[in-house]
């Protein structure tokens, strides 16, 4: 409670806290205070089922599906962010040395691709809605790897004249040269790990790119002609404060990004409730001797109630620029739409496949879910071997399933439709037990609005801001 009510006297205090002091609302406090991660992965109910269990179920749903999300996740990285617990594999060393082991990651993500096709005949022709090359770094690959990467899945999947194609990167790999060979192999979205426009707070990140390289980079992408660049912003960082935050939106402001991605700094591991997908080795900002010994050296950590005063910052300064939110934390600019990508996984008109292809991928259908190999050797052994890298899978149950699709509908921050709700599931409504007396019930802690005559539910402003904390406590 100190954490949530410490804030910086200079900015607003936000609305969230004083929801959070209410003693009804003690769950949702003790659900952000643990800072866990919340809304990237929906595990299954039934644990630790056959991974062909979950091959079964995609091929399944492919018989009859709309389009995917495909994926491919490249882990090279030039170093280690100290917030960082993703599956990563640094690279070093000279020139070749670097090129060698970066091309072969390349390799082995053809290889386990090839591996998804024999598996799963019915993906080759699955209609893709978006193809991401995520990591990691992958823009450390080379111009020629880039080529081989993108036509291989272009030649092999379901691309149609439809299908968006984004590749990620930071901002000192993200070169001109790059972003011109993107463009002439069809990508039309990037994505940049930006964190701050503050050059002490990335360096004490481990970040090793500059204020001055974010800047470069989003004039090149606009001078390029780049329709769609994201970035992503983190706040909660170490020494970050209010008024840093606020300095970076006026930036982005400055720069009218299309897209924005702010995201709370969590240092639980993933692992803990299987939300999302940790590396085999924690972050160093995750051991809490080092944590210690950065606040006796004079370091500050933002306080819970600073952290919501940084997100208040960034959305309210966004909403006011004409941005919306959708997803949760996911920002687009009023020209341009909502992430194509993340809608097909959680709007509740779709829901649709996922299918990630690389070291620690998260994949999903509507009846389980499976995660990749995380540990690097076991992948490379597993894929050299012929075998599908699927370490997990999880399977839902009918009422799981159900409180899956309203999950990931409240992520998306639209009003749930109790019409879609019903055609998916036989009848069945929204205001259907159990449902109903939860709604009524976070309707009377202010969390949101159920109206029945309507057949909607929404969530508040509050409710926005806490959506993980609500999805993850109440469903």
């Amino acid at each position: 409670m100190d954490s949530l009510t410490t804030i910086d006297p200079a900015f607003p205090r936000p609305a969230v806290i004083d929801v959070l002091e209410r003693p009804e609302n003690a769950a949702l406090l003790e659900y952000v205070t643990n800072d866990p991660f919340g809304s990237h992965v929906f595990p299954g109910d039934i644990p630790d089922v056959s991974p062909s269990s979950f091959i079964d179920d995609l091929d399944a749903q492919l018989a009859g599906t709309r389009p995917i999300h495909l994926w491919s996740y490249i882990p090279t990285c030039s170093y280690r962010c100290r917030f960082c617990q993703y599956p990563v594999v640094i690279v070093k060393g000279p020139d070749d040395v670097r090129r060698e082991k970066i091309d072969r990651w390349v390799d082995l993500n053809i290889a386990e691709a090839k591996l998804w096709l024999d598996r799963v005949p019915r993906l080759a022709e699955a209609p893709v809605g978006e193809f991401n090359v995520f990591g990691g770094t992958p823009s450390l690959i080379g111009l020629d790897s880039v080529s081989r990467l993108l036509e291989f899945y272009r030649s092999h999947f379901g691309f149609t004249d439809d299908t968006t194609i984004r590749f990620e990167g930071d901002p000192t790999t993200l070169t001109e040269p790059l972003l011109r060979r993107l463009q002439d192999l069809g990508c039309s979205k990037v994505s940049c790990g930006v964190q701050s426009f503050d050059d002490q707070v990335l360096k004490l990140s481990g970040r090793e790119h500059t204020e001055a390289e974010c800047h470069d980079f989003l004039d090149t992408t606009a001078r390029l002609g780049y329709d769609w660049v994201t970035i992503d912003l983190m706040y909660g960082l170490l020494d970050q404060t209010v008024e840093g935050v606020a300095r970076d939106l006026a930036l982005v402001l400055e720069h009218d990004v299309p897209g924005v991605v702010c995201t709370k700094l969590h240092l639980r591991s993933y692992a803990d409730t299987r939300t999302g997908v940790a590396g085999d080795r924690p972050a160093a900002w995750q051991f809490p001797s080092y944590r210690s010994r950065l606040e006796e050296s004079g370091h500050h950590w933002p306080t819970l109630g600073e952290q919501y005063q940084m997100r208040e910052v960034v959305a309210a300064g966004l909403t006011a620029a004409g941005y919306g939110e959708h997803p949760t934390m996911y920002f687009h600019r009023g020209d341009k739409p909502p992430e194509r990508w993340k809608g097909i996984m959680v709007d509740q008109t779709r829901q649709d496949a996922e299918v990630a292809i690389g070291l620690g991928g998260s994949s999903s259908c509507r009846r389980s879910e499976a995660m990749t190999e995380v540990n690097a050797l076991k992948y490379i052994e597993m894929v050299e071997g012929g075998v599908l890298p699927l370490a997990s899978a999880t399977r839902f149950g009918d009422l799981a399933t159900e409180s899956r699709a309203i999950k990931m509908a409240l992520s998306t921050l639209q009003p749930l439709r109790d019409e879609v709700h019903r055609e998916r599931f036989g009848g069945r409504s929204l205001f259907d037990e159990p449902w109903g007396a939860r709604f009524e019930g976070l309707q009377r802690r202010g969390l949101l609005v159920a109206d029945r005559p309507a057949g909607t539910v929404r969530l508040t402003g509050v409710g926005e801001v806490l959506v993980e904390a609500v999805m993850n406590t109440a469903f």
